[in-house]
């Protein structure tokens, strides 16, 4: 993972809802996603050039996906753990970094586009499968 952003821990004294690890994930994940969607700045480019944007529903494919890869089977144990229970407190997350000016967001971002976009117990533990392909 990523060096804690110094902004978090103000954002985590306002806010303790999440632990410090949940925001530091979801920075990570945002970069995760963006790569993996072949949207990474490129030379000279800013973070806040619309073309690499990420919205809200391919950021929480990006965690979930992310969260499998870093955590497997435990990932819905480490949520639970930072204070994670739903899409929406993701949601929460990247809203409390974009008001702290950690990220930006373009005008058609809302937190209702994280709200109950899966379930994050299928997702993570029912639907669980070990990938041949990753492991080697």
């Amino acid at each position: 993972m990523t060096t804690p952003h110094p902004k978090i821990a103000e954002i985590v004294r306002a806010d303790g809802r999440y632990a410090c690890e949940a925001y530091d994930f979801v920075l990570a994940a945002i970069e995760y996603t963006a790569r993996a969607l072949g949207r990474v700045p490129a030379e000279g480019a800013t973070e806040d050039d619309p073309a690499n944007h990420v919205s809200g529903r391919e950021l929480l494919f990006g965690i979930r996906d992310f969260a499998l890869r870093e955590f497997g089977l435990m990932a819905r144990t480490v949520f639970r753990m930072w204070g994670i229970n739903g899409t929406a407190d993701f949601g929460a997350i990247v809203f409390n970094l974009i008001e702290a000016r950690v990220i930006s967001k373009t005008p058609g971002d809302d937190r209702r586009d994280f709200h109950d976009v899966y379930d994050l117990d299928k997702e993570l533990v029912r639907d669980y499968r070990i990938r041949l392909d990753e492991l080697g």
